[in-house]
């Protein structure tokens, strides 16, 4: 079965995180793809200690670089890549199904030069209120993820 949307994190930092993501791929029919290097361990006793229990049903692919990735991915493959620093929301993007969701490490985000390169799919999530600079990275994946899914009637 194809997956239904690509959550991709790249550098990810924060393996709870990481976890909440795996489970909204399980649970949308989605794949996890984590680009290197990765803020913590996969190993078992690790990803035991984080409670994810479900681990092993994730559709999980790990990546050296998000190079080894596009390459990988079908010729023509829709790449989003999601940041604060965008100027674009994701309500005026058109998902389809099959689309790559590129996110950044908690910590810093995409690298500038990164969203330079892809300023045409760069998006952002409104955040009409004061006092927040972000939100969570794993809210920022649901919320994309499922406006995606919302668009494709998913």
């Amino acid at each position: 079965m194809q997956p239904r949307f690509h959550i991709v994190m790249f550098h990810p930092e924060i393996p709870h995180n990481t976890g909440a993501a795996g489970r909204l791929a399980l649970a949308t029919g989605s794949r996890l793809h984590l680009i290197k290097p990765l803020g913590f361990s996969l190993d078992e006793k690790h990803v035991r200690r984080t409670g994810l229990d479900y681990w092993a049903k994730v559709d999980l692919h790990v990546w050296d670089s998000l190079e080894e990735l596009k390459q990988a991915a079908a010729p023509g493959a829709q790449f989003w890549y999601l940041s604060t620093k965008a100027p674009r929301s994701h309500w005026d993007a058109v998902f389809h199904a099959g689309d790559y969701l590129v996110f950044g490490p908690e910590s810093r985000g995409l690298p500038e030069s990164m969203l330079r390169e892809h300023a045409d799919t760069a998006l952002t999530i409104p955040m009409p209120g004061e006092g927040a600079r972000s939100l969570n990275l794993s809210t920022a994946v649901a919320v994309v993820l499922y406006e995606g899914l919302r668009q494709t009637g998913i």
